[in-house]
């Protein structure tokens, strides 16, 4: 009795070995794609340098003109978006996102800080429906309507593109 227990549980580990060793080349291929910086199609920008990319994330540039105030849209934390946000364009851990937000929204900086969303269809239908909106979605979920900008003249999938 004692064997068989010990055979359907090394079974059992076996098993269960084979199948996250099947399924892990599928969770390093979602991870490992671009991050595309999508905007609202009323945006009237096609192109920004990086640098620009930064301060629009940063909150210190607030309007695409004069009347169109930059919505900025965030995945929640633990995104992979949010991640790449956090290493390439912010600099920045997430508790120091949080203070840099709390600080410029109570220095009177910003009016508010980014607007954050738990799931790619959420902050998809946010990109569609606010006016001068900007978020980072997965560069293989860009729905039709949307505009993709280019970072340094360069669209997701290019050599040289730096949000990964």
């Amino acid at each position: 009795m004692r064997r068989s227990t010990v055979l359907s549980g090394c079974c059992i580990s076996v098993l269960l070995l084979l199948g996250l060793t099947l399924l892990a080349p599928l969770a390093a291929d979602s991870s490992t794609g671009d991050v595309a910086v999508v905007v609202n199609s009323t945006v009237p920008v096609g192109d920004m340098s990086f640098t620009e990319l930064r301060r629009v994330f940063l909150g210190e540039r607030q309007f695409w003109s004069s009347s169109l105030r930059i919505s900025l849209l965030l995945h929640a934390p633990a995104a992979r978006e949010r991640d790449v946000l956090l290493k390439t364009v912010y600099e920045m851990s997430e508790a120091q996102l949080r203070q840099h937000w709390i600080g410029k929204v109570f220095r009177a900086e910003a009016p508010s800080a980014p607007q954050i969303f738990f799931s790619d269809e959420e902050i998809v239908q946010a990109l569609a429906a606010i006016p001068g909106s900007i978020a980072a979605v997965d560069a293989t979920r860009i729905p039709r309507g949307l505009r993709v900008l280019k970072i340094d003249g360069r669209l997701p999938g290019e050599p040289g593109y730096r949000l990964r």
